[in-house]
């Protein structure tokens, strides 16, 4: 084709003002083209502008070694769900599970242990065996997280149990008074949140290993915590259930208070989740049936965006793409949200267990599954199906 004997920069400002479906038309004309158009360059404007494709506002790409043109097949399923529902795994009783999605493993609370599941690469289920068991609590597991080498637990027990993800060890104590709801860890930093109406923020660091390094009262239950990833301050959800903001960010070093988040709170809006974007932008839900956007280069008393759960169902876990789309799990049914931030109302909706009322405690996402946990059960949603009829 003579279209090639142009340069190369010539030939990428002409692709970026074609959509999808005549990129993909074009890529069929000869091999030389196909080749071209194949390059993740020219899919790359295409793939910042629509939901879950790997790529978060600042340009960071968070999974290069998927070639983008799958990706952005992959996203018009999600735009549209066009997608296929699995079970993944099922157990006798009702529990609180938990899951994080660390690369190919798969990490899910039942009761008092954490297993860790390696995902099929064909499929995205689960091996039939687990390559690692995380124990150590009397109790239910309420809430972990994961670092490059550590898992860090939170029990309802009241302790706190760092697992060093490559070896058995592990070291325990007793972080607090109750059950501790939340605890999230960053920087060599970790901070828990706990019904007895603490938060407490603990050295990871070798010198002082599991130390406490600071006692913050905050007069009510805490359910979650955050970390901003600036590692300057945590902010902390509550239930608001005293005569104190539910959301209120502290200086990581001083523990001072440096901000509330939000006026008009009404009574029992705790919230359940936060999920930092950058150290300047935070997402929440919980009781209220919101997901609120917060900017805090704009203003701290009112977020600058907000999306209402049509059902006035309570939120209990939201999950972001660092870039247009958050998933959030209802109270009810099972049932899973996805919406995009430039819209007002919900992009796409899925009811897992519409037998059972089920919350979805926890969700996690990568670019091709969304995982959702409910009492009983691990549901898997795999959007890697035929291309759309839009690409056609």
């Amino acid at each position: 084709m003579f279209l090639f004997q142009l340069p190369e920069d010539v030939l990428f400002l002409v692709f970026s003002y074609l959509d999808p479906r005549s990129l993909c038309r074009l890529s069929q004309a000869c091999k030389r083209s196909y080749m071209f158009i194949s390059r993740d360059a020219v899919w790359r404007k295409i793939a910042k502008d629509i939901i879950n494709t790997g790529l978060t506002r600042q340009g960071i790409d968070l999974c290069p070694s998927i070639p983008l043109k799958d990706r952005v097949r992959v996203s018009h399923n999600w735009i549209h769900g066009v997608c296929r529902k699995e079970v993944l795994l099922k157990w006798k009783i009702n529990l609180l599970p938990w899951i994080q999605l660390d690369c190919d493993v798969l990490y899910l609370s039942q009761a008092a242990n954490i297993s860790a599941y390696h995902l099929r690469a064909e499929g995205g289920k689960l091996q039939n065996n687990r390559v690692a068991l995380f124990s150590g609590h009397q109790e239910d597991v309420c809430r972990f997280t994961l670092t490059d080498t550590h898992l860090i637990s939170a029990g309802g027990d009241g302790k706190i149990i760092i697992h060093d993800r490559g070896s058995d060890y592990s070291v325990e104590y007793y972080g607090h008074n109750q059950e501790v709801n939340c605890i999230d860890c960053k920087g060599g930093v970790i901070v828990s949140g706990s019904r007895d109406k603490t938060a407490k923020i603990w050295a990871l660091a070798p010198d002082r290993f599991g130390q406490c390094l600071h006692t913050i009262p905050t007069y009510d239950r805490v359910w979650s915590v955050a970390i901003s990833p600036s590692l300057c301050n945590f902010v902390t959800g509550t239930a608001c259930c005293e005569n104190f903001a539910p959301l209120r960010i502290w200086d990581t070093e001083r523990c001072h208070l440096v901000s509330c988040l939000g006026t008009e709170f009404r009574r029992g809006a705790g919230v359940l989740d936060i999920a930092y974007e950058s150290p300047f932008q935070l997402l929440t839900c919980g009781y209220d049936t919101f997901i609120r956007y917060w900017d805090l280069r704009v203003c701290s008393r009112k977020c600058v965006m907000e999306w209402e759960e049509p059902h006035d169902s309570a939120l209990y876990c939201i999950k972001t793409d660092k870039n247009h789309m958050i998933a959030s799990g209802s109270s009810y049914y099972g049932v899973v949200r996805l919406w995009d931030k430039r819209q007002t109302r919900c992009l796409q909706m899925f009811q897992l267990a519409p037998t059972t009322s089920s919350p979805v405690y926890s969700l996690c996402f990568n670019t091709t599954h969304l995982y959702a946990a409910l009492a009983s059960v691990l549901y898997s949603l795999d959007f890697r199906t035929a291309a759309p009829q839009s690409w056609k």
